[in-house]
């Protein structure tokens, strides 16, 4: 609740207002309403806050608080410390480890059991296709994401899940 009553004061700061299009929500909340599929939602990233934002909207809509995929662009221990306990999940950061110093696939492999986990639990998790300010093709960390969930339903440990298309406009980045 601290965490949420911290987010909801930040984006107040940040934000005069935030509007949501009715007919994007409805899809969004039927699609939530379909019984025992969990959600993968993907989005395009266009700020940094686009994560925090859209955990808080699902919440404010009583959706949940979505498991959010982060790449390994925040460096900030402060900040990693935060989105964790604000539903962020990392990638392992295999950049910084040198091969020898690698566990076979063991880290990569724990993360795929732990999405595997979210979706069989049906928390909804929420996929970020590219960087912000990147060009509009995939990144490597959202390829990885998305081979993760096709993995768990290809190997059985959901039937299926249902992917929606989520996003936000700004009028000015923040």
């Amino acid at each position: 609740r601290l965490c949420t009553w911290a987010l909801l004061k930040l984006l107040s700061r940040l934000f005069r207002s935030v509007q949501l299009h009715s007919g994007k929500l409805e899809m969004v909340l039927r699609a939530a309403g379909t019984p025992g599929v969990p959600l993968v939602f993907l989005s395009t990233h266009k700020s940094r806050l686009d994560g925090p934002l859209l955990s808080f909207l699902f919440l404010s809509q009583g959706l949940g608080v979505p498991r959010v995929t982060v790449g390994n662009q925040i460096r900030s221990p402060r900040l990693r410390a935060l989105l964790r306990r604000l539903g962020g999940i990392f990638l392992p950061s295999r950049m910084e480890q040198t091969p020898s110093a690698r566990d076979e696939g063991l880290p990569e492999a724990v993360l795929a059991a732990y999405v595997e986990e979210v979706l069989r639990s049906r928390q909804p998790l929420l996929i970020f296709l590219e960087e912000p300010s990147a060009s509009l093709h995939l990144s490597a960390a959202s390829r990885e994401w998305l081979a993760m969930v096709y993995r768990a339903v290809r190997h059985g440990a959901v039937p299926d899940v249902l992917l929606v298309p989520v996003g936000i406009a700004y009028d000015a980045l923040p």
